[in-house]
This record gives C-alpha cells, sequence and structure tokens, in this order.
C-alpha cells in the first residue's frame, strides 16, 4: 500500500463518517474533499476543479430546471389527475395508479420534485375516499424513487454512472438502457406494496377524517390544549388589542377564537379589540399562567435612572453606523444573533432621526442606521476588525435617542415565580419587550448582565421598555378559568378560516429555524396549533421548536392566507387549493420542448448535457418558468456535493485505491462468482445510500465496480448498473433520502416504519436485479 493510496483512503473515511454523523453540512463535506485533495497533490488543480464543468454536473442542474417547468406549468398534476379518476372506491387500484404514475413520471423529472408535486394531490385524494394517508405516502415516496431508475435523467446515479464509463474510455448507457431493470424493479415494487406491503404500513392519520371519524383536530389531541378563559370587568385587558395582550408571547397561548355576545369570531387578527366579558378559546398550555397567577412577577418602582448610569468604569457607550457594504443590511438584530455573537447590547436605533427603542430586536436594519451600544471598554477593538460593518464614534447627543422615558426601575420580589430563573429562561425580553440592562445587587450596581444570570430575591433590574407593556401582566393575571364542556372543535373551520398541515418545501432554507426567529405569526398571520414530528404530536414552546425537514404544522387562520403562504417557495402546504395556480396554457409548449430534448441525445445527434441546457433556455423564454423559479429549483447542495466529490473518484482511480479496494472485494467473495460480486456491490451501495447521499456512493462505488470487473474479467456493465439501481435503493430509513423525509410528517410515521416495509422491498429490489442484469448485460 503506497503513501497516496493511504491518503485517499483516509479522506475517504474521514468524507464517509462526516457524511454519517453531519456534523458538517454534506456541500461542505465535498468542497473539504476537493481542498484537501489539491493541497495534498493527489489530483492536479485542474482535476479537483472538473466537477464544476463535469457534463453529469450540468446534465443534472439541467434536469433539474426542466423538472420544475414541467411542475410549474402542471404537465405532471394533469396528467395525474386523469389516471388517478381511473382508481375508483378500489383502494388496491389507488395505490397501483399513484405508484404507476409517479413511477414513470419520475423518470423525467427530479424525484423530489414528483413527491412535493403529489404529496398534495394524493392527501386531497386520502381524504375523499377515507383512506388513512400513512397507507398512500410511503408508497408515493418509495415509487418515486423505482420509477427514477428509468431513464438516464431520472436519478443522478444514472448519470454519474453513465459518466464513469465515459470517462474510462467505455460505451455509455444510452438514454433508455435502463429500462429493462428500472421498469421491471418499478413493477415487482408495485406489486409487493399492493399485497404485502399495504399490511405493513401503519394506519395512522394526521389529514383529514378517516373511516373511523377522526380528522385534524383529534389525531393532533388538540382537545387535551384546549380551555376557555373569560376577560372579566375592569381588566386591564379591555380596550386592547390581540396584540397588545401578549397572549401568546407571554403566555405561549394561541387564541383560536373569541366567543362573543353569543358570535364566534374564529382565528381573530392580531388588531381584534378586545371587550369585557369575551371568553377565549385557547389552545397550549396553562403553567405559565398559573405561575402569574399565584405569585408576583416585578414590582414597579416609582423612581427611574437615567442612561448615564449605564455607563461606568468597566463599560462604555458607542454609537455603531451602518456600512453601506454591512452584512447587517436586511437582517434583524435577533437573526444575527447580536447579544449573544458579540456580547454587547445594542440599546436603540437610530433611523433617519426617528429613534426605536423597544422591541428593536425585530427590526431590519438599512444602511445608514445607527447603533446606540453598550460594550465593555476595551471591546472596540474586537468589533472594529470584526465583519460587522459598522463605523464606531462616540454618541453625538445620546438625549437625540430619547431612552430616559423607557429606562424603568424594577424589583424582583421574594415570591416572584422569577426566582432562580436565567434571564433568558424568564423571557423578558421576548415576552414583554424588556431588555435588563443592569442588576442592583446587595448595593452593587451590575452591568453588562449575560444570558445565563439567574435572579435572585429583591434584586432591583434596571431594564428598557414600555411600562405600558409590563402593566399587560395584571391584565393577564385577571384572566380567569372556565369550567365549561369546550364548543364542538367541528366549528371552528368555516368558509373563510381553515385548519390545514404544512411542511418544510424541499428548498426551503429555514431548515434550523424557529417560529420566534421568522416571525411567524406577524409575517404569515397564522397560528401553529401543532406540530407532528417522529409520529407524534407538539403542542406547546413551538415558539422556540426548530423547523426540522420531515416535520408536519398544523396551521390555523384564514384560508387566505393559507394560500398566500402556499405561494412561498420554503413552504409546501398540504392541500391543493393552496398551490399557486399551473400555467396551464404553457403545457403543449413545455411537453414539445421535453421532446426536443429527448430524443436529439436518445438518437445520439447530441450528448444529453448539451440538450437539457438547450432545453432550459427554450423553457426560460417561452415563459414555462421565470428564472428565478430556475435558480430555486436547482438543490445547489446536490450540485456541489457531486463537484466536490467527482475529484475523489479521479484520486481513486489515479492513486490505485480503487484497485486495492478491489482486490479486497474480490478476496472477499470473488470466489463465489460474478452474480455474488454483484450481490456484494448491490448490498454495499444499498446500506451506504442509507445514511449518505446517494450521488455520493455512486461516485465512491463507481471506480471500484470498474477495477473489480477489469481483474474478474467480466464486463463492468453488470456491476455498474447495479451500483446505480442500489444507490437509489434508500428504502430503510427516512434519512435516506429527502423524498422518505418529505413524507414522513404528513403519514404521521415513525423511523420504523420505514424499515418494516422497506427491508423486503430491497431485498426483492435485490433479486430482481440479479435476475434481469445478466439476460441484458452479459458477464
Amino acid at each position: 500500500m503506497t503513501l497516496e493510496i493511504i491518503l485517499v483512503l483516509g479522506i475517504l473515511a474521514v468524507s464517509v463518517i462526516l457524511f454519517i454523523t453531519e456534523w458538517v453540512r454534506i456541500d461542505v463535506v465535498a468542497l473539504l474533499v476537493l481542498g484537501a485533495l489539491a493541497v495534498s497533490g493527489l489530483v492536479t488543480p485542474t482535476d479537483a476543479l472538473s466537477g464544476f464543468s463535469s457534463p453529469a454536473v450540468v446534465t443534472v442542474w439541467a434536469v433539474l430546471i426542466l423538472s420544475g417547468a414541467l411542475a410549474r406549468t402542471g404537465v405532471a398534476s394533469l396528467i395525474g389527475r386523469r389516471l388517478m379518476r381511473l382508481a375508483g372506491d378500489s383502494d388496491v387500484r389507488l395505490m397501483i395508479i399513484i405508484m404507476l404514475t409517479v413511477g414513470i413520471l419520475s423518470g423525467f423529472m427530479n424525484t423530489i420534485g414528483v413527491v412535493s408535486l403529489f404529496l398534495p394531490v394524493v392527501l386531497d385524494i386520502s381524504r375523499k375516499t377515507k383512506q388513512p394517508p400513512s397507507k398512500l405516502l410511503i408508497p408515493l415516496a418509495f415509487a418515486a424513487l423505482l420509477g427514477g431508475l428509468n431513464t438516464l435523467i431520472g436519478t443522478p446515479p444514472n448519470i454519474l454512472i453513465t459518466e464513469a464509463l465515459k470517462n474510462a474510455g467505455l460505451r455509455p448507457f444510452t438514454m433508455f438502457e435502463f429500462v429493462p431493470v428500472g421498469m421491471s424493479v418499478l413493477i415487482a415494487g408495485t406489486i409487493y406494496m399492493a399485497l404485502i406491503g399495504r399490511y405493513l404500513l401503519p394506519s395512522r392519520d394526521t389529514t383529514r377524517e378517516l373511516s373511523n371519524g377522526k380528522d385534524l383536530k383529534s389525531v393532533y389531541e388538540l382537545h387535551s390544549r384546549m380551555v376557555i378563559l373569560r376577560l372579566p370587568e375592569g381588566s386591564l385587558l379591555v380596550g386592547k388589542t390581540l396584540a397588545e395582550s401578549r397572549l401568546g408571547s407571554v403566555l405561549g397561548l394561541n387564541v383560536v377564537a373569541v366567543l362573543r355576545n353569543g358570535q364566534t369570531h374564529l382565528s381573530p387578527e392580531s388588531a381584534f379589540a378586545l371587550q369585557a366579558g369575551d371568553r377565549f378559546l385557547v389552545e397550549g398550555r396553562l403553567e405559565q399562567l398559573n405561575e402569574m397567577q399565584e405569585k408576583n412577577h416585578l414590582i414597579v418602582d416609582d423612581e427611574g435612572f437615567t442612561v448615564d448610569q449605564l455607563v461606568s468604569e468597566n463599560t462604555e457607550l458607542m454609537e455603531g453606523t451602518i456600512k453601506p457594504e454591512s452584512s447587517l443590511i436586511g437582517q434583524t438584530l435577533r437573526q444575527v444573533g447580536f447579544r449573544h455573537r458579540y456580547k454587547v447590547l445594542v440599546l436603540a436605533i437610530m433611523r433617519e432621526g426617528t429613534s426605536y427603542r423597544t422591541n428593536i430586536e425585530t427590526i431590519p436594519l438599512l444602511a445608514d442606521d445607527k447603533l446606540l451600544i453598550q460594550m465593555r471598554r476595551g471591546q472596540l477593538e474586537e468589533l472594529q476588525v470584526s465583519e460587522l460593518g459598522l463605523e464606531f464614534s462616540d454618541p453625538a447627543s445620546i438625549l437625540d435617542y430619547k431612552l430616559d422615558d423607557r429606562l424603568m426601575v424594577v424589583r424582583v420580589p421574594p415570591d416572584s415565580y422569577l426566582i432562580g430563573k436565567s434571564l433568558t429562561e424568564s423571557r423578558l425580553g421576548d415576552s414583554y419587550g424588556l431588555g435588563v440592562l443592569g442588576i442592583i445587587r446587595n448595593g452593587k450596581t451590575l452591568l453588562m448582565i449575560q444570558p445565563d444570570e439567574r435572579l435572585q430575591p429583591n434584586d432591583t433590574l434596571l431594564v428598557k421598555g414600555k411600562q405600558h407593556d409590563l402593566m399587560m401582566i395584571e391584565g393577564l393575571q385577571s384572566l380567569q378559568l372556565e369550567d365549561q364542556p369546550l364548543p364542538d372543535l367541528g366549528e371552528i373551520e368555516s368558509e373563510e378560516i381553515g385548519l390545514v398541515e404544512a411542511v418544510l418545501s424541499p428548498y426551503s432554507t429555514l431548515a434550523g429555524k424557529t417560529l420566534r426567529e421568522l416571525n411567524f405569526r406577524f409575517k404569515f398571520g397564522l397560528s401553529v396549533l401543532a406540530v407532528w414530528s417522529e409520529g407524534r404530536a407538539y403542542r406547546s414552546n413551538l415558539r422556540d421548536r426548530h423547523l426540522r425537514f420531515g416535520d408536519a404544522l398544523l396551521l390555523y387562520g384564514s384560508r387566505r392566507r393559507l394560500r398566500m403562504l402556499g405561494q412561498e417557495p420554503d413552504f409546501l402546504v398540504l392541500t391543493e387549493d393552496a398551490q399557486i395556480p399551473p400555467l396551464k396554457e404553457k403545457i403543449p409548449v413545455a411537453v414539445i420542448i421535453m421532446l426536443l430534448v429527448l430524443i436529439p441525445a436518445v438518437f445520439g445527434w447530441l450528448p444529453i448535457a448539451i440538450t437539457a441546457i438547450i432545453g432550459v433556455a427554450m423553457m426560460i423564454l417561452t415563459g414555462c418558468l421565470t428564472m428565478e423559479e430556475a435558480y430555486r429549483s436547482i438543490e445547489w447542495k446536490a450540485i456541489f456535493l457531486i463537484a466536490g466529490m467527482l475529484p475523489l473518484g479521479i484520486a481513486m482511480d489515479q492513486s490505485g485505491a480503487a484497485q486495492f479496494l478491489a482486490n479486497g472485494m474480490i478476496a472477499l467473495i470473488g470466489g463465489f462468482g460474478p452474480l455474488m460480486v454483484m450481490a456484494g456491490f448491490f448490498m454495499l451501495a444499498a446500506l451506504a445510500s442509507q445514511f449518505m447521499p446517494n450521488p455520493a456512493v455512486a461516485v465512491l462505488l463507481a471506480p471500484i465496480a470498474l477495477s473489480t470487473a477489469s481483474d474478474l474479467g467480466i464486463s463492468p456493465y453488470p456491476l455498474m448498473m447495479t451500483v446505480a439501481v442500489s444507490a437509489s435503493a434508500a428504502f430503510l430509513s427516512p434519512v435516506g433520502h429527502s423524498a422518505n423525509i418529505l413524507v414522513m410528517g404528513p403519514g404521521g410515521y415513525k423511523f420504523s416504519d420505514y424499515f418494516k416495509v422497506g427491508m423486503p422491498l430491497t431485498i426483492l429490489t435485490m433479486v430482481i436485479v440479479l435476475l434481469v442484469v445478466p439476460l441484458v448485460w452479459q458477464f
């Protein structure tokens, strides 16, 4: 074993570990691999960058855009709806039609795009037929994975394997050369799901109605978190708006309806004015309200304090002006994590002569905004060399910020429920808009308080905020819990108000963010009543719950706003009514362009990469989709992943690492014959694809398969076709493919459901491959 082989295998091992653990994003891992190969001299700089100009990479992104155009014009949904009419009342026939329709379309469209397109369609069919969506959504995802095996452009592994053959000086696979294996696997998989798999699927419903009468309210167990609160006469909340009451931010409650004078006001807007005697139907936990009513909270002192008290021998005030090139522009202080990241406190924002002093964490920053910042002395140098893009100076006039009328002194009584809580846990900032600037404790004034500082009895807090907001606590304490039966939850929906589910779209950039960070309620005007994740419903602390791919959000609000959310690229609303209307008049144009892409590639007149690029240009020029929609259709993570990993395949070939691993494979199972070698490659690729991106699996195994075939003296085509098929056989876990994750929340699936249904399908797929491939490509 040479040093080059050791280095290549080392880089390979580290990348596999990072792929499995997800400590680093997969696209970043690929770029690190590229850099490591170039720096170590294992590949030339030209070879290191060759992935970005590879025909395989070009084909992948071009096909993604073409797929987006077919979805935008409604070609796929039109075909799907017409075919699904044939299902009638038969559950088995419905499953078969869904799988075959989706499978055939995924041969020409991006797999995840097909699933995204059909997910609302299938859920609407589920509601109408009273069929549990859990019986249909895993078949939908698996059919898309199986159908992608039918054509060269169906999946990235097919494209990459074909490119690997071409680079090795061999005849590449043609457009429809995958059909014998792909169609056999699709038909066999469909029969398996119809006869056996459907009995292994769970019977859970997170959509409208089941045959047993359950609906969204029952599935998410909203009854267990719903109560009625009454607003008494004389409460400080009377005359305030729903937003001003802070029912949501302080108590974590969603107001589902307001009952007033025999009328029910569903999903009231934030500007809804409250009246004495109003009864609120709310959803959420009451622990926060109970604590507030049982104990004192904060006591406001009559005396205030001045800005001068915020300056000491250890702290100072500076003014930072946002430069035009600053990275802060367009972001809020909360999004940047300004206080936690830079250990400073922004007291106010000055914009065009107007001072903003409260709730400044949610204000998008603009160029030339001036920030009044409290910091530790000596900290200025660190901030000046940071990437903030601020120009610092001494404040010209602190009085211009008009802070004094926003500065208050409040005391923490000995029986306050805030005792022992950190500033973060107290939620004084998020709930009441109060910024704690200092604490007077045992006669000493502590400034620049850290978020983990815990409150003690008799602490005196120097805070910035509106006394009016603090007084709202008394109003919330006045709310009375009614011990009466809840109204029929079927009445919380109407023609104007709806209850639907939504998931993060495959192209969303919001994964990992919280609803609070997104300012979801304010931005979209919708309430998130619950989140379905990993087989169970979560109904509390939703504002601070990180969104994940596969989670289903139960949304409540005006149907008009739900339709508006359906036009957001970050969300997929799971009903057809909320989808962006397709450009039906462009369907003939899109079909003709797609044929013009495929025909020259099928007959070998032009490479598929060239015809696909021309097709993309024609789709945009003819208005089938816009350039912005084209960019949004591209899975950039996949593009960088493939481009970064292709040089590793080159290094494995040139260093002899592929030959070394091939020798190991031959020594282990080569004596059992070519068929056993095929089985070994299938199991290796299928297992790896459960934890690694399938393009990476194809890139890594292709050179090993070529070397193994050469050493055994057999044709490389059976092994290469086996790798292409098995790399896409990600049936055992939800993380195996984005299509599996997308249906997890709406289907109410658990991790084990995928393994239970997917293991027999994986074995069946391997058997079909071992039977069909040698008949088409002889050893």
